[in-house]
């Protein structure tokens, strides 16, 4: 058999099941582009080459399957990069696929050259330069393999445009073997993993103020039936990282909250005073965790991570397991019923009561205050749906970066995994919009909704295009406050409100920019029935754009500032 490298790489992609790809073409990349057009892929073109990172986001964090994004070389792949670094941060599975000028001209500052595999290998789970198109054959499957196994992650491919070119032959095409999401090589050997499975339920007999400590690992409908199963047999208080949100409905009573910078009091609380966290699959990052030897002071940890260089990292273990936590839930559960362990209901009863004590949609608003409360509208949006028709099991939100994420991710009612989609350790501006549209497209019966700020939203704003042209079912709800939200929360509370770079010295219509677009805009400061028309059943496969008003002076509150123990947030 006779192929092309670009006629390799289309073909491997279709055997994986890919359907849909995002990108911007350029010279480096036509001949992938060229054979595309004539395969059964769909191409998105986007507006800019961050977003086809981020709208392959949306599809891989929606669904747990690795998604492709495209982009030719020189600023084409530097425009990728920030995605890329996102997915890295966030463990998010997508394998970016870059044109490189010609292997000849490699080294020789050609028109439109970068080291893109160079610049990648940082913010990368792995990188790939391809020297010749036999090299696809292999580098194609490993990339998917790597994507997936152990700790998803991003996978770069760099092909230069004459590999893409160029014909090889060859007998068969790979064996193409469905990758096991957590086939991990460094994995607690199968006698120790028995051993430790015991300690830990041990552990829990003993334990008189033991939380449950939930992260992005989490996150997956398979974590969610292992954790289900556990919480059946055992009750106690959960709390999750940002990532983690999602993995217990928000409905749940044994819920108390998001931990750290801008989490819940009751969870804060709750993790300060426990006796016993296990701590599945999350790695303690510093915005969970404030000053670190104040974090769980008393606390035995026990670690379940399936990256085992995650665990002894920032807290040392008692008892450490490096597994998907999809596989330890059910074995812990299964353990726990057979010796009929129970846990101390009033410990649970105590936290879930000062959780409802500070859980408030004035907190952190001015007083006086007339214009919109964000925390009461982002905590109605499912409520919105239903009342104009549409199922909120039907509904998944992004996040953009700012306050609007913090608020969404405190009150926003989140009820399953993979329906909370934000950026969460590299917290990229521009994130929500092009995650959304790639979100919508991998889920097409749900409608996304979309929060962002009149400074987030900017970011990435040529994506309207891409989202009026797909006419996808999104709506994006945009708080306007005319500020760097964050920013100038910040400065307020830590730099005498000292606002250097975070107002705005004009602000845009936001509305005329969205419906310039070809995007219905409604304005929700006037129009207090705005959610029946951004929701209406009737209007599903069309998308939305909404505005609304904030005081520039709303806060974020809990609030640890840098240098604090998280139980001595700011609270009013």
């Amino acid at each position: 058999m006779k192929y092309t490298g670009a006629q390799i790489i289309v073909k491997l992609l279709e055997m994986y099941g890919i359907e849909t790809v995002a990108g911007i073409p350029g010279g480096s990349i036509l001949p992938l582009y060229d054979e595309l057009n004539r395969s059964s892929i769909r191409h998105v073109l986007v507006r800019h080459e961050q977003a086809a990172g981020f709208f392959a986001q949306g599809m891989a964090r929606s669904t747990g399957k690795p998604a492709v994004c495209l982009a030719t070389s020189g600023p084409g792949a530097m425009n990728l990069l920030t995605a890329i670094a996102d997915a890295r941060a966030d463990s998010i599975p997508i394998i970016a696929i870059t044109g490189q000028v010609n292997t000849t001209l490699i080294g020789t500052d050609a028109f439109q050259e970068a080291d893109t595999f160079g610049l990648s290998f940082p913010i990368t789970k792995h990188s790939i330069m391809v020297k010749n198109p036999y090299e696809l054959l292999e580098a194609i499957p490993k990339a998917f393999e790597i994507a997936l196994k152990g700790r998803p992650g991003p996978v770069l491919i760099d092909v230069p445009r004459d590999v893409q070119l160029k014909e090889c032959d060859f007998d068969v095409w790979p064996d193409i073997k469905k990758v096991r999401l957590h086939d991990i090589k460094f994995h607690t050997p199968i006698d120790e993993y028995s051993e430790k499975m015991g300690l830990i339920t041990e552990a829990l007999s003993k334990a008189k103020r033991p939380v449950l400590y939930c992260g992005g690992g989490c996150n997956s409908e398979e974590a969610v039936s292992g954790i289900k199963s556990f919480l059946q047999n055992y009750r106690l208080p959960v709390v999750t990282s940002l990532m983690g949100i999602g993995c217990i409905p928000e409905s749940n009573e044994m819920y108390i909250g998001m931990v750290g910078m801008h989490g819940n009091h009751a969870a804060n609380v709750a993790m300060h005073d426990s006796d016993l966290v296990i701590a599945a699959g999350v790695r303690f990052d510093d915005r969970a965790t404030g000053v670190v030897s104040k974090f769980c002071p008393d606390a035995k940890i026990i670690h379940i991570d399936i990256d085992a260089a995650e665990v002894d990292k920032i807290i040392p273990a008692s008892i450490s397991v490096v597994a998907d936590v999809e596989s330890v839930f059910p074995v812990i559960a299964q353990l726990i019923a057979e010796k009929k362990i129970t846990s101390d209901e009033g410990w649970l009863k105590k936290m879930a009561k000062l959780r409802k004590e500070h859980f408030s949609l004035e907190c952190g608003r001015p007083k006086n205050e007339k214009l919109t409360n964000p925390r009461e509208l982002i905590s109605k949006v499912p409520e919105y749906a239903e009342a104009a028709g549409m199922s909120k099991d039907k509904l998944i939100a992004t996040t953009d970066v700012g306050q609007h994420q913090m608020w969404a991710a405190q009150y926003y009612p989140v009820e399953r995994p993979r329906s909370f989609l934000t950026s969460g350790s590299l917290g990229t501006m521009g994130f929500g919009l092009p995650t959304a549209i790639g979100a919508s497209v991998a889920n097409p019966d749900c409608r996304v909704v979309c929060f962002s700020g009149d400074g987030s939203i900017m970011m990435n704003v040529q994506e309207m295009a891409t989202l009026a042209e797909l006419n996808l079912p999104v709506t994006v709800i945009v708080f306007q406050n005319g500020t760097l939200g964050m920013v100038y929360q910040q400065q307020k509370f830590l730099f005498d409100k000292n606002y250097s770079a975070s107002v705005f010295g004009r602000s845009p219509d936001l509305l005329e920019i969205a419906r310039g677009f070809g995007i219905e805009a409604i304005d929700a400061d006037s129009d207090a029935e705005w959610y029946k028309k951004a929701f209406d059943n009737n209007r599903q496969n069309k998308p939305c754009f909404v505005r609304v008003s904030v005081d520039s002076e709303e806060n974020v509150l809990p609030f640890v500032p840098g240098g604090k123990a998280n139980i001595d947030s700011i609270r009013d």
